[in-house]
């Protein structure tokens, strides 16, 4: 299982590319001025951030519970990233609405289309940090056969 300090290097770096990449790709693809979509990505990424710490922890505690192991397979990458994102949706959905004064539906739409970038991010942003700082528990019980 991940140390506390690998699982704080994980949600940061996360975040901090994440950041980078969807405050351009947000103000272009919603016409709406970069200092707003900062500001939502900022907030958005503060409370994901805490919940990405959350969440994987809980998961993969369930993950060794269950499995006898925090080993991901392709299948259980998918659920892992669909359960996080929709978490995170019934949060960030009413406080986009309120900060950019728009419908909730409106919300909704870009929330859903943040959430898709965020959710094909986060498979090849955890596929990539795990094949870059391999989990020390899957290691050992992938030297065990298992």
């Amino acid at each position: 299982m991940r140390t506390t300090r690998d699982r704080i290097r994980h949600a940061i770096s996360f975040e901090i590319i994440g950041l980078l990449l969807v405050v351009p790709l947000g103000a272009w693809a919603f016409q709406t001025p970069m200092q707003d979509i900062g500001i939502v990505a900022v907030v958005s990424s503060v409370l994901a951030t805490g919940w990405n710490f959350v969440y994987n922890l809980l998961f993969d505690r369930t993950m060794l519970r269950l499995r006898g192991s925090t080993r991901k397979t392709i299948a259980i990458r998918v659920l892992h990233a669909v359960l996080f994102e929709i978490g995170l949706l019934l949060v960030l959905m009413p406080f986009i609405a309120w900060y950019l004064g728009i419908s909730l539906m409106q919300a909704l739409v870009m929330d859903l289309a943040f959430a898709g970038f965020y959710l094909l991010y986060a498979f090849c942003f955890n596929w990539a940090y795990d094949l870059i700082f391999p989990d020390p528990g899957a290691r050992r019980v992938s030297a065990t056969g298992g």
